[in-house]
């Protein structure tokens, strides 16, 4: 998607392009736009040919994560779901948890790492 429109104004042209291009630059060719400030009942909101897509995800083409929300939605392409459960949790609580992990860890490593050391000091002086 190559961004267009004015500042706070946001509108999309869906395009093919080669991913060392950059976003809004040299694309190969214009599949269609999508302007999300327009309500999503609305038809005007999202316009591209479903037939140049397939034919382009056929050559190899990778759609970004938006695009593939779009053919999911049409049906083409099934989007694969995606889970992240420590997203809901407060930023300062998942600091504590990790801090709580780590410690717990540091704990842990700390009892074997001593009984380690003697066993290699006592093989050092027989050789």
């Amino acid at each position: 998607m190559a961004r267009a429109g004015t500042k706070k104004r946001p509108f999309y042209h869906i395009v093919v392009a080669d991913s060392r291009a950059p976003r809004d630059g040299r694309f190969i060719e214009r599949l269609g736009y999508f302007n999300p400030l327009l309500p999503k009942d609305k038809t005007e909101r999202l316009k591209f040919d479903l037939e140049k897509t397939k034919a382009w995800m056929a050559k190899g083409a990778q759609p970004s994560d938006r695009i593939m929300r779009f053919l999911d939605a049409a049906g083409i392409m099934k989007r694969p779901k995606r889970n992240n459960p420590e997203k809901a949790i407060p930023r300062k609580e998942r600091k504590a948890k990790e801090e709580a992990a780590k410690a717990a860890a540091g704990g842990a490593a700390a009892g074997v790492a001593p009984a380690a050391a003697p066993a290699a000091a006592d093989a050092a002086p027989a050789s």
